[in-house]
């Protein structure tokens, strides 16, 4: 059976975490992985806590359920960590990214996480500098590529421009292109 990495997104409404979600998952098939990207829907609304989920391996899958013990689990809005055990199930090597200002080290206090590595990115900050609007989940995709290995950067920057090409302006899509980038770079 092949290694499949499990990804589980906390986000709020409206942070973008379905959008990176099914970008992640084009952009892991357009370079011959398999991959599921997919919502947990229930009566929510902007601003409401979300979850949202990915897997990618190099050989086909059959699961087709929530994401309950992550490899990596991103956290698009640090206020969830009070509110939510963003976390739990987290496997023993597991991996934690957190678009906050603070430290790593701080977060990991937060969290109480005995096991696993926490890297935080100020992915709002970058993302009102580079696009304009708060939009974490994009140079976030550029930390959990350089974090993990599931894609090269260029591999997500090549399928971001190709499918971003065919809905946004140049300068669009050369902003989120440079907000990856900077998240790739800045990730602690």
């Amino acid at each position: 059976m092949s290694q499949i990495t499990e990804i589980r997104w906390h986000s709020r409404g409206g942070q973008g975490a379905m959008l990176a979600v099914r970008t992640l998952a084009r952009a892991a098939i357009n370079h011959g992985k398999y991959a599921q990207g997919m919502p947990e829907f229930g009566p929510e609304r902007s601003g409401a806590p979300i979850r949202a989920y990915n897997r990618i391996a190099d050989q086909k899958f059959s699961l087709y359920c929530a994401v309950v013990n992550p490899n990596v689990v991103i956290v698009l809005d640090p206020t969830l960590i009070e509110t939510v055990n963003v976390a739990d199930g987290l496997t023993k090597d597991g991996v934690v990214i957190v678009n906050t200002n603070q430290p790593a080290a701080s977060v990991r206090e937060k969290l109480k996480l005995a096991n696993g590595q926490v890297y935080t990115l100020d992915a709002t900050g970058i993302s009102v500098a580079l696009i304009g609007k708060p939009m974490p989940n994009t140079p976030i995709l550029g930390a959990l590529v350089k974090i993990t290995g599931l894609l090269s950067l260029n591999e997500l920057l090549d399928d971001i421009k190709q499918a971003f090409g065919e809905k946004f302006s140049p300068q669009v899509v050369e902003a989120n292109l440079n907000a990856i980038k900077k998240g790739y770079e800045e990730v602690k």
